[in-house]
């Protein structure tokens, strides 16, 4: 059975820091893609970061590239997202997804249950 479990949301002002973890069981962790994506209230899902299986690439959105850092432990079977600078509107609940390397929600397998991040002004 697979199970990804995002941790490490909460709310917090705006500049501050955040790093969210995703813990995968269940799946050949090191044979996946890895990315996160985010959904904020009346808006759709939307990629934000990637990153590759092996020789680890990474893709970022436009609007966290600079601000957001994406990787991966094959070790301890986690992936993490360091949001630095946060702002306002990264509010969002944020999802960690298993799949195919792509920006793409429909090429990721396996979902997270989301971890919910807030930021004031």
């Amino acid at each position: 059975q697979v199970q990804l479990v995002e941790s490490g949301g909460g709310l917090v002002q705006a500049g501050d820091s955040l790093r969210l973890s995703c813990a995968a069981s269940g799946v050949t962790f090191s044979s996946y893609a890895w990315g996160w994506f985010r959904q904020a209230p009346g808006k759709e899902r939307e990629f934000v970061a990637a990153i590759s299986g092996s020789a680890p690439r990474t893709y970022y959105a436009d609007f966290v590239k600079g601000r957001f850092t994406i990787s991966r432990d094959n070790y301890k079977n986690a992936v993490y997202l360091q949001m630095n600078s946060l702002k306002p509107e990264d509010t969002a609940v944020y999802y960690c997804a298993a799949g195919s390397l792509s920006t793409w929600s429909d090429n990721y397998d396996y979902w997270g249950q989301g971890t919910q991040v807030t930021v004031s002004s």
